[in-house]
């Protein structure tokens, strides 16, 4: 069967599921405020034990780094974000999901070659784009006397 691109993308289109986009927005945006609801007690919660604010707001973010690895590693987040889709992958606990998914699935691979090559796939170029944005951004601060 010969087709033009015109026919293959109509034909493409036609057999395409639909995705309903008002219900998977909803989804996003109740996870991603449970998410973030969950961030603002366990930050209450360091507050409680007497952590400044900038501390517990520190506590919090590593508190959420390592919720969102476990739950990678143990198969639950990636279930959460095939219901909620972008609703998981804004808050932080995405950016961890996103660093440990690609290591577990290339760990067969060995642990330099598969675990180590694969876990800055994804979070690598955010990573580098981030340091190097603060670093200009603090050269900024510097020549404008503000830092």
């Amino acid at each position: 069967m010969k087709m033009t691109n015109d026919e293959y993308k109509e034909y493409s289109d036609t057999h395409q599921p639909r995705s309903n986009i008002c219900a998977n927005a909803l989804k996003a945006f109740v996870v991603g405020g449970l998410i973030c609801c969950l961030g603002q007690l366990i930050m209450d919660l360091y507050m409680c034990a007497d952590l400044s604010k900038l501390d517990a707001g520190n506590a919090t973010s590593i508190t959420l780094v390592f919720l969102g690895a476990a739950l990678t590693g143990l198969g639950i987040y990636d279930r959460l974000a095939k219901f909620a889709g972008g609703g998981t992958l804004v808050p932080i606990t995405g950016f961890a999901n996103s660093v440990v998914a690609p290591a577990l699935e290339f760990k067969t691979e060995g642990l330099v070659t598969g675990t180590a090559a694969k876990m800055f796939i994804i979070a690598g170029p955010v990573i580098v784009y981030g340091v190097g944005a603060s670093v200009l951004y603090g050269l900024v601060l510097l020549l404008l006397g503000v830092g």
